[in-house]
């Protein structure tokens, strides 16, 4: 060691980790936080051994803990014996639990039951949602890496081994959320306080071909085909959702694509439009600048990635009432199915003892416009066939890509079928439509894993990403929202998304110098500009919308919550969701000495200091007197001395 910095590297291990953070709504606060302004710190034990907490501990607790755990906290919360001794909660990566039957999903049985266009909000979409998400938490709660999950798992064996002895491994959580240092319980208030900003993003949306938004000649019905590009987890950074909902993102692009390689596309009777939007929020509004009264059927892509089961292809299609539009769609699914029959792809209705459509986007359409007809294509029929819905273990394992790739085959010939309007579509038009297997296996590397993640050729084609880890957390709105957002505001996904879309829709601009630093023309968009810095002009109708809550305004530069509009029922149930600031969030452990053995050390060093003081004075003492005794003798030999020179002159 050479210098501080060596020194505090040895002395500290920094912790990879995934935090809980504190989100607060109208009504109140969900997740974790540390309870007051300071650093907690505290020693770490297994949950096993911690069912009687005797003081203050940070609890180390596996996967297959981490429900029972958090159950029963929520049960004992004024156990003070118990709840009071919980400094922070550490859950190992645990990723054996793939393999086991039950599973595990922090979210509720039935997710978002309070957007539900239908009466039955205790049905059961997802029985094994234990609902553990959506508590407040007192306390730090973070997920371990797989390496740190070693290191705290050596920690815990330590301290267990060295019960008693005079040091202990601790864990030290800087999770300080400033809604709680303020005291801002709720939305409202900590938005006035500056201390949290709203949950929302940029949607994207765009049409193939591409479309003169500004024209008011827009007669072509709209078939509009949505997929959810945001997910929710216990662990904000560790929001993967492979299956929900990201498979069915990945298939509506590999579907787009698709579709752009087919001729003929301005000679559709319908305009296809795609919109890719985080699902909580407004889907019509997504679609700014589209006549909403042309939508004449809306079709979501929903949970696809594990469609595939011992060998074959299946998947439900949930239906919104009962309507033309409705049956040619369900007709359209069915050839569609029939043009694959070599592939094993089966389209089924979904049971029609289910109470409506799934958790959706389409929620949101139906609570605008119960008229509106759609269809929601699932991997699962009655309920939630992912077993990890909402957790961080809905990753790229517990997905099949060939699920995948079969949805997204379905997807674009149905809207192909619907689009042309020609009953008599020939089986030959119909198998020219081909989803690149390729594209597919590449997205699912870039958008949900971290190698290569978005550090993937595809991803930094477009764009230049701030990290290569990707999450679908929804995140929140920086700055004033608008259509032309800043780049730096804007999520990496989103702006893959964008740039992916506005290239695979558009057509070549008119323009015989498309390279953007000479200035797009009208009708055209910039796409590619982030990683030479020069970009191509094309023309697409590919835009960004801001989403985020209906009850939201934001004015000079602060956000203000409006008074639920009587006319808007989405607005009433709104419940404008916010994220806690905060100035860091971290997470380390080293050891320290037990504050007992540290005052036996101080009074052991005080007791020898007087000690040896009260010595010195004794020895000083001594020195004094034997110096005092030895004067007085030389003094009388001196005078003996002189005394028998006198005689001997006499």
């Amino acid at each position: 060691m050479e210098s501080v910095p060596d020194l505090q590297k040895e002395m500290y291990k920094i912790i990879d980790g995934y935090p809980c953070v504190r989100l607060l709504n109208l009504s109140g606060v969900i997740g974790c936080s540390n309870p007051g302004r300071e650093m907690v710190v505290a020693p770490i034990v297994r949950f096993k051994i911690a069912n009687e907490l005797s003081q203050s501990s940070a609890i180390l607790v596996s996967m297959d803990e981490v429900e029972s755990f958090f159950t029963r906290h929520v049960l004992i919360w004024n156990d003070s014996s118990f709840a009071s001794n919980i400094a922070g909660v550490i859950v190992e990566l645990g990723t054996e639990m793939r393999n086991k039957s039950k599973g595990f999903s922090p979210d509720r049985k039935f997710p978002q039951a309070e957007f539900s266009p239908y009466q039955n909000a205790n049905y059961e979409w997802n029985p094994i949602g234990s609902g553990v998400m959506w508590n407040a938490y007192n306390f730090p709660v973070f997920l371990l890496s797989e390496s740190s999950t070693l290191t705290l798992q050596e920690a815990a064996t330590k301290n267990e081994k060295n019960k008693k002895a005079y040091t202990a491994d601790v864990a030290e959580f800087d999770l300080v959320m400033q809604t709680t240092k303020a005291g801002t319980g709720d939305s409202e208030s900590c938005l006035k306080e500056g201390t949290c900003l709203p949950l929302g993003g940029y949607s994207v949306w765009s049409s193939l071909p591409p479309i003169n938004v500004s024209s008011s000649d827009q007669s072509k019905p709209v078939i509009l085909t949505v997929a959810s590009m945001d997910t929710a987890s216990f662990f904000r950074d560790k929001s993967i959702g492979a299956d929900s909902p990201i498979s069915g993102l990945i298939s509506l692009l590999a579907a787009v694509d698709a579709l752009s390689h087919v001729d003929g596309l301005d000679d559709l009777t319908k305009q296809l439009c795609y919109i890719m939007i985080p699902w909580k929020f407004d889907g019509v509004d997504a679609v700014s600048g589209l006549n909403n009264s042309l939508i004449d059927m809306v079709m979501e892509i929903g949970s696809v990635g594990k469609g595939f089961n011992q060998g074959v292809n299946k998947f439900y299609a949930h239906k919104v009432g009962v309507s033309s539009a409705t049956n040619e769609t369900l007709n359209a699914l069915k050839r569609a199915q029939d043009s694959m029959k070599s592939e094993d792809i089966i389209i089924s209705q979904a049971n029609v003892s289910n109470p409506g459509i799934p958790p959706s986007s389409l929620m949101t359409f139906l609570r605008k416009n119960s008229h509106t007809s759609g269809v929601v294509l699932e991997d699962f029929d009655s309920i939630f066939s992912n077993k990890f819905y909402h957790s961080h273990l809905d990753d790229i394992l517990n997905i099949n890509s060939s699920a995948v790739v079969a949805a997204a085959s379905i997807v674009a010939r149905t809207l192909y079928i619907l689009a042309s309007g020609n009953k008599n579509l020939s089986s030959s038009a119909l198998s020219a439509i081909n989803v690149n297997v390729s594209l597919v296996e590449e997205l699912m590397g870039c958008l949900l894993d971290c190698n290569p993640g978005l550090s993937c050729e595809l991803v930094k084609n477009y764009i230049s990403p701030s990290s290569s880890c990707p999450s679908h957390y929804v995140g929140v709105i920086l700055g004033e929202p608008s259509s032309t957002p800043y780049s730096g505001y804007v999520d990496d996904v989103s702006r893959f998304l964008w740039n992916f879309l506005a290239d695979r829709t558009s057509i070549p601009s008119k323009n015989a110098s498309s390279v953007c630093s000479h200035g797009c023309s009208r009708g055209e968009v910039c796409v590619r500009a982030e990683p030479d810095g020069k970009g191509a002009c094309v023309i697409s109708t590919t835009r960004y919308v801001p989403a985020y809550s209906t009850r939201l305004k934001y004015e000079s530069e602060t956000w203000i919550v409006l008074p639920p509009n009587a006319s808007d029922p989405m607005g009433k149930l709104d419940p404008v969701w916010t994220e806690s600031n905060w100035n860091a969030i971290g997470f380390r452990v080293y050891t320290v000495q037990y504050a007992t053995y540290d005052g036996l050390v101080l009074l052991g060093g005080i007791t020898v200091t007087v000690i040896a003081y009260v010595a010195i004075v004794q020895l000083k003492r001594r020195k004094k007197n034997t110096w005092a005794s030895t004067g007085f003798t030389v003094r009388i030999f001196h005078e003996a001395h002189n005394t028998e020179a006198q005689i001997r002159n006499t």
